[in-house]
């Protein structure tokens, strides 16, 4: 099968140009002459004769890399051309898209994972990813290893001494925004056999292509950066296409079709594989700080042209103080996303609400714990 970057026209060189045109470009005269890819309201599509089927067929695994089954509540050629634009964005052989991040992620880890598996990921990650790993998988027998993002050496003990099918992280990580050495884990795993899948959302493909650094799969919460504005949900896996297949058919089972700084501890890392550091920083600080805040929404995902900032203890308010604390969550913890907001605008948001910050301690409470505001 031809691979999707042979597709590339020589005019598109550019990571920014293939974004906005691959996949209307090249997908185009599938469905329509229209600049855009219109939305077509329909969960299917008929065919004139037998022929006719298998001939889109072809033409669909030629120029789209997607199966005929999908019925895509969007548009089936919306979702196609999505899939196109995305693998040559990434330069990969096959990217499919799904309904959220999440769904991304749980539809990967079942289709790659098997029963009586054993997966190792992260303590500092996406936390509806890490209760999925270590509350429903162990339902399939599936055994889970949490890890620091940064224990190389521990990752290497586990994937040396136990039978681990995959290595689950997201780089960088949410909220902490640790880096993983990428190609270094990739090395480590493959000797042992074991699948590396790197959730590259808060870098964007732009930034970070997580395959050419070893992994086996890169996941996008297409909800964040890619979608950009936050209107849309939306999830994609990209990899080869004997491991995106495989991947195709459990999404296909289950459903979820798409809808119409140099002071970090891995800045070294972060500037040998990303091109860019993305727009999501996070820093402890106090309660005071966010409500002084006057540009950004409080509010929890990030990604989009608004800025939004918020504070994962709140957010978590109904989980035990020492559970949150065992991943991090101090109360003190403040995420920040940046938008497209003028600099200066937002710098002297920040410093204003920075000077607000009290010296004293005070404490909110919680039905499990407490929310301190704290310097």
């Amino acid at each position: 099968m031809e691979d999707v970057n042979k597709l590339k026209p020589s005019f598109l060189s550019s990571d920014e140009s293939l974004a906005v045109h691959a996949g209307e470009r090249l997908g185009r005269e599938i469905v329509t002459n229209s600049i855009r890819t219109p939305a077509v309201s329909t969960t299917t599509y008929f065919y004139k004769n037998s022929s006719e089927l298998i001939d889109s067929k072809v033409r669909l695994y030629k120029y789209l890399l997607v199966s005929l089954s999908l019925s895509l509540s969007l548009s089936l050629s919306l979702s196609l051309s999505l899939s196109l634009s995305l693998s040559l964005s990434l330069s990969l052989e096959s990217t499919s898209v799904m309904a959220s991040g999440m769904c991304t992620s749980t539809v990967v880890l079942l289709a790659m994972v098997p029963r009586g598996g054993h997966i190792v990921t992260t303590t500092d990650c996406y936390k509806e990813t890490r209760m999925f790993i270590e509350t429903f998988l162990p339902k399939l027998g599936i055994t889970p290893t949490l890890i620091d993002a940064t224990d190389i050496a521990g990752l290497q003990a586990i994937v040396n001494n136990h039978g681990v099918s995959m290595f689950f992280t997201e780089s960088p990580t949410n909220p902490f925004l640790r880096c993983v050495d990428i190609k270094l884990v990739s090395e480590i795993c493959h000797k042992r056999g074991t699948l590396v899948c790197i959730d590259g959302t808060i870098a964007t493909p732009l930034n970070q292509k997580a395959l050419a650094l070893g992994a086996d799969l890169v996941i996008q919460s297409a909800t964040k950066y890619i979608g950009g504005h936050n209107d849309v949900l939306a999830g994609c896996i990209s990899g080869s296409m004997k491991l995106v297949s495989e991947i195709r058919i459990m999404h296909n089972l289950l459903g979820g079709t798409l809808s119409p700084n140099p002071r970090h501890p891995e800045h070294h890392i972060a500037k040998r594989k990303m091109t860019d550091f993305g727009g999501l920083v996070t820093f402890e600080t106090t309660i005071k700080f966010i409500d002084s805040l006057k540009i950004p929404y409080i509010a929890t995902s990030f990604g989009g042209c608004e800025s939004f900032v918020d504070q994962p203890a709140a957010r978590n308010w109904d989980v035990p103080r020492d559970e949150r604390l065992k991943y991090g969550l101090k109360d003190n913890l403040v995420r920040f996303s940046f938008g497209v907001e003028d600099f200066d605008d937002l710098k002297a948001d920040i410093l204003q609400a920075l000077d607000t910050i009290p010296t004293k301690t005070s404490l909110y409470s919680h039905q499990n714990g407490v929310v301190s505001d704290k310097n």
